[in-house]
This record gives C-alpha cells, structure tokens and sequence, in this order.
C-alpha cells in the first residue's frame, strides 16, 4: 500500500524551547577539547563573541542523533553553528554516508550556520577482533579548517541561508581533502577503506556545481523518504497511516520527511512523530528530543494539502512505552517529572499535543 502524499508550507519558524540542556562554554584556546567532548557547547571567542556550537559524528541525519545536539543549542541567544563532515567512512567493513542537500537546507530553515569539514586522524577499532578488521574508530575533524572557517562566519552578517549556499561551494573542495585524509588514515592504520573510485565519482559531483549537489541529494532524500515510508521502524509504535511529508518554503528550499502516522478528521490532519521504547520507562530524552524537531517544522505549518484539499494541522509526539510502564510511578523520579513538566510547557507554548501510551499529557 502506498503512503499517502502531504504537501505544505513554511512561511517562518518561531519555537520556543524548554528542554535544551545547559552548555558548557569553552574558550577558543580549548576548542580541540571542546570539539572531543561534547556533542554542543558555547565557544567563547573574546570581545563579547560567542557561538552556539553543536556536532555531528557521521553526516547521515538517523545516526547518533545529531537532531538531539542541534535542538541543545536552539535556547542559545547568539548565532548557532552545526558542524558536518562531508562525509564519514568507517572503513570496508563500516559505513560510509555522504552529506545531503536537504540536511543544509533544514538547518538553514531553522537558522543553524552550517560548516562542512572533514576528518583527518584515526585509529583501526578492534572492537570486533578479526571478524571485522577494515573498520576505523575515534575520527577526529580538522578543527584548523574548522576554526579558518568561524573566523569568517564571525564577519559574515547575512543570514544562515546565504553562509550554507556559500559552504555548498567548497562542498567538492572539502570533499577532495577528506578522501586524501582517508588514503593517509588507511595507509597509517593499515584499514582498507571503502571504494576510492566509487568515493571519487560522489566527490566529481559534488565539484560540478551546487545545483548539481542539491538536486542529486534531493533525488536521494526522495527516495529515502519512500523508503522510510514503507516500513516501521523498532522505534516506532503506530496506529494509523504513514505518509510522506514535503516541505517547501520561501526560502526555496524542499524537505522530504515522512509522518509516522497521520489521521484526518475533517478539515484538521494529524501528523504524528512516533518514539516507542520496549522497556517500563519513557522514551529516551535523546528520542524525545530528536522528535521535537520534528514538531518544530509540523507546528509551523500554515496549512497543507492532500491533493486538492486543504486541511488545517494538529501536530502530535507520540511516546509509547511497553504495557508495564506506571506513569505515576514513573513520576515519583524528581529528574523525570521535571522532564514532564518542560515538556508539557513546551508542548503548550508551542502549540502540539504530546501523548504518553494514548492519554494527552
């Protein structure tokens, strides 16, 4: 059965949120720390400069929920930086995931300046004894590239958008430096990587022109957004139906995203973000979190359309848990209900619903 297909519309994003964790703040000379330790942090550049700064460990948006880290440093008064690699290859007997357009484009829509890099040392992981001996561990980014790039980003004074089109430029630039800095990992580590020519041919692409770069990895988040569309995931416990969700907005740019569940009940359409846990616990705050996110875009809809028609939106996180969770016991955690408390404060002030194993919180 096919999904559904969901169109709608940003006009601007306004959000405020509640469960963004407190940020260490680091001054510059500590910025190769700062960057080992922590997923976000504040860099504290001197003469009142500061920055939100958030990190991503593989350029893939499903992996160790780097949605988690960018939402830490939404509460962040200044500008806002999310740090990518270009791409990251764990080795032959790894995975290798190239960034995609539609991630530059919706940290773009939520005002998040982007910079590109790339990884330049690591060590062979043994984790996995001789069953898998071609995978690498601990890859640590250039922060000299990175630091060159926010000593421009701190005299840049137009918007997020502009700064992300002008990184899409180096795309193929920083993409040639980080298959070289892999042929030196693999040559110091003795891992064989995956496929240079395949790498290569990715990285040509890239090179062509941005129009080429954004239209290939729209391609890729179509068809990953049909793909997702078609299975439910462990992490998910849904009661409706699935459908795809694309996203335009006057910044031009798409979004294919998919609803976990969606409902229509009138003129109003549910679209739902689903996070299950098997245990008697809620869903990780890292789950919740990832699925705030989402309810940023789905709770700034103006409106969207099912064919034709027009449905207003009711934007819901569903978290379920397994049939034993006690929710009043659940709460008797001083950490825990304050948790609850931030996200139904949120949840309010925001204008979506979050439900817990089928009641409104």
């Amino acid at each position: 059965m096919n999904a559904v297909e969901i169109t709608g519309k940003i006009t601007g994003i306004k959000y405020n949120p509640f469960l963004c964790r407190k940020l260490k703040k680091y001054d510059l000379r500590d910025f190769d720390m700062a960057i080992a330790k922590e997923s976000a942090f504040i860099l504290d550049i001197g003469d009142d400069n500061e920055l939100g700064i958030s990190c991503w460990v593989s350029a893939k948006r499903t992996r160790s929920y780097p949605y988690e880290r960018v939402y830490n440093t939404l509460s962040f008064a200044g500008k806002k930086v999310t740090i990518i690699p270009v791409f990251k290859d764990e080795g032959l007997d790894g995975d290798r995931d190239f960034l995609q357009w539609d991630t530059i484009a919706m940290m773009s829509l939520l005002g998040i300046n982007v910079i590109v890099s790339y990884y330049d040392s690591a060590e062979k992981s043994h984790k996995y004894g001789n069953k898998k001996g071609n995978k690498i561990t601990n890859q640590k980014f250039n922060t000299k590239q990175i630091l060159s790039e926010i000593e421009k980003l701190l005299e840049y004074h137009s918007d997020a958008l502009h700064w992300n089109l002008q990184q899409i430029d180096n795309i193929g630039k920083i993409g040639e430096l980080a298959l070289d800095s892999y042929k030196k990992i693999s040559d110091k580590t003795g891992v064989k990587m995956s496929s240079e020519e395949s790498g290569r041919k990715r990285v040509k692409r890239l090179l062509k022109d941005k129009n080429n770069f954004m239209e290939h990895s729209r391609f890729l988040a179509q068809r990953a957004q049909k793909r997702e569309s078609s299975f439910t995931q462990p992490n998910e416990n849904v009661d409706g139906s699935k459908a795809t969700l694309t996203i335009t907005n006057y910044l031009k740019g798409n979004y294919f995203l998919t609803c976990d569940e969606f409902k229509k009940n009138k003129n109003v359409v549910s679209l739902v973000e689903a996070k299950h846990t098997r245990t008697n616990s809620l869903p990780s705050i890292s789950d919740i979190k990832d699925g705030l996110l989402k309810m940023i875009l789905f709770s700034n809809l103006d409106s969207v359309f099912i064919g034709k028609k027009e449905y207003a939106v009711d934007p819901i996180l569903k978290l379920t848990t397994d049939s034993s969770f006690n929710f009043k016991e659940y709460i008797k955690n001083t950490s825990k209900l304050e948790i609850i408390k931030l996200l139904k404060k949120e949840a309010k002030a925001n204008k979506f619903t979050v439900t817990i194993n089928g009641s409104v919180l």
